[in-house]
């Protein structure tokens, strides 16, 4: 593996598209890599804020909380000294809702620190003792289903074509997953 030792590691890029930039996805991907944004592997797009994905907002509250996780992910590091292992082990079923009361628990509370190398200092020395659990992996979205503007489930490009087309449905590549 090449090391990039130069000094000109390639910069991500932050873009504000105007709603009307934004509402061609595969014309705007286009522009973006025009300018180089490609080069650092990702790009981070603000949308307008005319753009709502969800009318109903996040809340949980609302039907976003009786979401189901079908297998969160609870992550378990052993080892010392610099050599670990990872194991996951499936927890049960949870609702987006129970999801976010655990979360929200002090024990998986982001410890007082001082500067970004601090928390990554607390990270590492803390990572045997508290198993974080995720809830990715799941196969749907939040975005509401007549929005035709960056909408994950239909963006036009040639991922929706090997869908309808020859009926592969790959979770994750070309149908919507949350993570």
């Amino acid at each position: 593996m090449a090391i990039n030792t130069s000094g000109n590691t390639p910069k991500i890029m932050v873009f504000r598209p105007t709603y009307e930039e934004f509402k061609d996805f595969s014309k705007f991907i286009t522009y973006m890599e025009s300018q180089g944004a490609h080069k650092a592997g990702l790009a981070k797009v603000i949308p307008p804020p005319e753009w709502v994905p969800r009318k109903s907002g996040y809340s949980l509250d609302s039907s976003i909380g009786d979401m189901s996780i079908p297998a969160p992910i609870c992550q378990v590091v052993t080892g010392k000294q610099g050599l670990y292992q990872q194991i996951n082990i499936q927890k049960r079923q949870m609702t987006v809702r129970e999801y976010g009361a655990m979360a929200n628990k002090p024990r998986y509370a982001t410890p007082k620190h001082f500067d970004y190398e601090d928390l990554e200092r607390k990270y590492w020395k803390n990572i045997t003792y508290v198993s974080p659990i995720y809830g990715a992996d799941v196969s749907g979205s939040i975005t509401d289903e007549d929005v035709n503007v960056w909408n994950i489930n239909h963006l036009g490009t040639i991922l929706d074509y090997v869908n309808e087309d020859y009926g592969i449905s790959i979770d994750g590549v070309n149908t919507a997953y949350l993570y």
